[in-house]
């Protein structure tokens, strides 16, 4: 998988790396059980800067959706794969968090709207609404298996 460095470099051009407050890259085995230690890990280290300030919670559930998804639907929960996730972090442009899996992707706009009709139901299929609803700007990349997160 890329580095951070090069996605930053590529992608994100306006995360200058001399600005950045913070800058974490994790890769973790596509098992359930690693989400709530990578998560943790993150938010410990992101506690009191002010890019996440007040935003803790939005953060932490978009970050716990996305890599749930990853492993989920991108690796399969096929434990031998590998899900990337990078954080950067500065004042002026807030926490860019990217979650890249090794699946092929999806189409964000064929998953069903969980507030319509028999969906409202449903056990499942809400984290894609929720990241959407709790981040300020979210991305998909690489056909879906890479999704791009940021909040101011």
């Amino acid at each position: 998988m890329e580095s951070f460095a090069k996605l930053s470099a590529r992608r994100n051009r306006e995360f200058a790396r001399v600005t950045l407050m913070i800058r974490i890259e994790v890769t973790l085995n596509a098992d359930p059980t690693a989400i709530s230690p990578v998560v943790e890990g993150i938010m410990e280290m992101s506690r009191g800067l002010e890019c996440a300030a007040g935003k803790e919670f939005e953060i932490e559930t978009a970050l716990r959706e996305a890599l749930a998804n990853a492993i989920v639907h991108g690796c399969k929960s096929d434990p031998n794969k590998k899900v990337q996730c990078c954080v950067g972090c500065d004042e002026e442009r807030g926490m860019l968090i990217i979650v890249r899996d090794p699946g092929s992707g999806f189409d964000p706009f064929e998953v069903p709207d969980p507030c319509n009709g028999q969906n409202v139901y449903s056990n499942h299929g809400r984290g894609i609404y929720l990241i959407n609803q709790l981040m300020d700007e979210v991305k998909f990349e690489k056909n879906g298996a890479e999704i791009h997160m940021r909040k101011y």
